[in-house]
């Protein structure tokens, strides 16, 4: 056999030889061509290694698996893959999970995992059980995730349960700033409250909003003054209002629980009561100039139809006279009428009208 090692130098030459001659290359460089393919090899090495250590960082984190180990916190490697497969973040569940533990409650991976995937706010909740483990308020796990599942704010809730929170009634950012109520002597009163309320956890799952509150007591204040016989008694014992409404127990079926009603301010307004006497008396003058008018209107009608039966009279005269010649030659022609007795008519007749022209005054004439 032929030493490889010996004949790579001939082979060369004779390469050299033939590409100063101008002959085709029919040596090949088998040694470069060794060195070409090693190195196509070690690139996609590279490639699947880089592919292999992403995926591996992406469904296992590492960092957040040893942070969870020096916690005192066991959360599997299983775990963490099985939370990438279904979408969920692991940092969502384990960071929580930490603050949990250090805090002395216990949680564990799969609750928070499916509230996570029923759409809450898993930091929340968290964070609200913290607030109510330090405050000595009970509040389990389901409840919170209830709480936060029907879209109320879980740790604002807890906050409210220790520090209490006052409302302005009427709220101001929604209209008017005062309820206006009218006692019965006719004075308007115009009054704003403050109420203090706390949160009731046990009753904030469909429980009445704040806005349920604001209403009860605005409603409270006005059947108070408005069942007051005088504007001056609500005006001397204001906590009469407050007394009133409190008794009425507001707060049932609300997420709340009332723990003072306070009258801020009462102002005297307008004199409703005389506003509608002069409204009445207004609408009674229109209707009684109306009434007269109309009366009015039946005597000028009443008045235009005795003219037309008086010029319907007159005519009739008229009538009747023109029938008196129509008779008096009937009378002459029928033998019952004679020429004295025509003359003697005549004679009468003028009689008449002299008599009638004497007493009648000429116009334009004075009387002595």
């Amino acid at each position: 056999m032929v030493n490889c090692v010996t004949f790579a130098p001939v082979v060369r030459r004779r390469a050299e030889e033939s590409r100063k001659i101008g002959w085709p290359d029919v040596y090949v460089d088998h040694e470069k061509e060794n060195t070409m393919g090693g190195d196509y090899l070690v690139f996609l090495v590279l490639i699947l290694l880089f592919l292999i250590l992403f995926v591996f960082v992406y469904f296992i984190p590492v960092r957040l698996w040893i942070a969870a180990l020096t916690a005192g916190v066991h959360v599997s490697l299983p775990s963490l893959i099985g939370m990438r497969l279904r979408r969920v973040p692991p940092s969502v569940i384990v960071n929580p999970l930490i603050n949990a533990t250090k805090a002395g409650l216990t949680l564990t991976t799969n609750d928070l995992e499916a509230h996570y995937l029923a759409g809450g706010n898993v930091f929340q909740v968290v964070q609200a059980l913290i607030s109510a483990d330090k405050a000595n308020i009970p509040l389990t796990f389901e409840r919170a995730a209830a709480i936060d599942l029907a879209g109320r704010d879980v740790f604002e809730a807890v906050q409210m349960s220790v520090r209490p929170k006052v409302i302005d009634a009427p709220d101001p950012n929604k209209g008017s700033d005062t309820v206006a109520a009218v006692a019965m002597d006719g004075i308007q009163l115009r009054a704003k409250a403050k109420v203090t309320v706390k949160a009731n956890l046990d009753r904030l799952v469909g429980g009445a909003t704040e806005e349920t509150i604001i209403a009860r007591v605005g409603e409270g204040i006005v059947t108070t003054i408005g069942s007051s016989t005088s504007h001056k008694k609500v005006l001397e014992n204001p906590d009469l209002i407050s007394k009133t409404v409190l008794q009425k127990g507001l707060d049932s079926g609300t997420g709340f629980e009332i723990l003072s009603i306070d009258v801020a301010d009462v102002d005297v307004g307008d004199n409703i009561g005389a506003k509608l006497q002069i409204d009445q008396a207004n609408a009674d003058k229109q209707i009684a100039q109306a009434k007269a008018e109309e009366r009015k209107a039946m005597a000028i009608a009443l008045e235009q139809e005795m003219r037309a039966r008086v010029e319907e009279m007159r005519a009739r005269v008229v009538e009747a006279e023109a029938q008196v010649p129509l008779a008096i030659a009937e009378a002459f022609r029928a033998g019952r009428l004679g020429v004295m007795d025509y003359y003697t008519m005549k004679n009468i007749m003028a009689d008449t009208e002299m008599r009638q022209s004497i007493a009648k005054p000429q116009p334009g004439s004075k009387e002595s």
